[in-house]
């Protein structure tokens, strides 16, 4: 039984990755989770300089998962590849590095500052708010996500995923977007745009009014976007948004995703990738699958 996936060359064991900011670098979960079995572990956000995030409170409860505003914040590039790509490397798993910025000068600096660290590949996460095009998010132009990916395959050494904001009209023209520009494979979907308001005191629950949506929620909304966008694109495709159990990894593995991520589970269950690994591998036994890649994209009508 081979649950090895092919990601732009690179071999992961199994397809089952963390989803960035979730899992911070690794070493917040290293003492209850076996890293050896992630196919990969996908960092938090990284930026060229130490970014603060937003205003507390910054985090609220909803209704099948949760609402975040963190903004991102992070130690920036240095102290990250100082500190948490050494940790990383005592494990027996590929480094998927999240790359954040401003601007795209931003995003570059940072794929040249890891080009020779050894790390595997870049996620570079495009619903980042392009500072000048008046904060709209880089991942909502087709022409800007061309574009920045066009400049970041310049500057990269490593593989290049551009992680796609689900806050547009048409998720397969982003994909087809950011295939034009050269990205080695597209990762989705991030957050959805919500907001909740307590009604006792009569204001925002986030200091930043509207935040990020994840967990059980959207699953079904990115489940979609991942079938939508792995049959628009060649590349491949990995799948996020909220992932649970094995069964809604192999839901998205069968739209057309050659790898997932776990994200919001994470912080119920710091078990729930190991599980997920688990579960994938018992389906295959049970439903007699020798190799994982026949399930890609294996959905079909009734």
């Amino acid at each position: 039984m081979n649950t090895a996936v092919n990601l732009c060359g690179v071999t992961l064991k199994n397809p089952v990755m963390t989803a960035s900011g979730t899992f911070g670098s690794g070493a917040e979960f290293a003492e209850f989770v076996d890293l050896n079995r992630l196919g990969a572990v996908v960092t938090k956000g990284v930026a060229n300089v130490p970014w603060e995030g937003n205003p507390t409170p910054r985090v609220a409860e909803v209704y099948g998962g949760m609402l975040n505003a963190i903004g991102l914040q992070n130690p920036g590039v240095e102290l990250f590849a100082e500190r948490d790509i050494p940790f990383l490397r005592q494990y027996d798993t590929k480094i998927i590095v999240n790359v954040c910025g401003h601007t795209v000068d931003e995003y570059t600096a940072v794929t040249e500052r890891l080009s020779g660290e050894p790390v595997d590949l870049l996620e570079i996460n495009i619903s980042c708010p392009n500072v000048k095009e008046g904060g709209i998010a880089f991942g909502q132009n087709a022409k800007t996500v061309c574009e920045v990916t066009k400049e970041i395959k310049k500057h990269a050494k490593q593989p290049v995923i551009m992680k796609l904001s689900p806050n547009v009209a048409d998720i397969a023209e982003m994909a087809r977007a950011a295939e034009a520009g050269g990205a080695d494979a597209v990762s989705l979907i991030n957050t959805l745009t919500g907001m909740k308001i307590d009604i006792h005191r009569r204001c925002f629950a986030l200091a930043n009014r509207t935040g990020g949506l994840s967990g059980p929620a959207v699953h079904p909304v990115a489940v979609r976007m991942v079938y939508e966008a792995a049959h628009a694109v060649k590349i491949p495709v990995i799948g996020m948004g909220g992932i649970r159990t094995a069964e809604d990894a192999i839901e998205m593995i069968l739209a057309g995703a050659t790898a997932v991520s776990v994200g919001t589970a994470n912080f119920t269950d710091l078990h729930a990738t190991e599980e997920v690994i688990t579960g994938i591998e018992r389906y295959m036994r049970q439903y007699h699958v020798a190799d994982i890649s026949e399930l890609i994209g294996a959905v079909h009508d009734r």
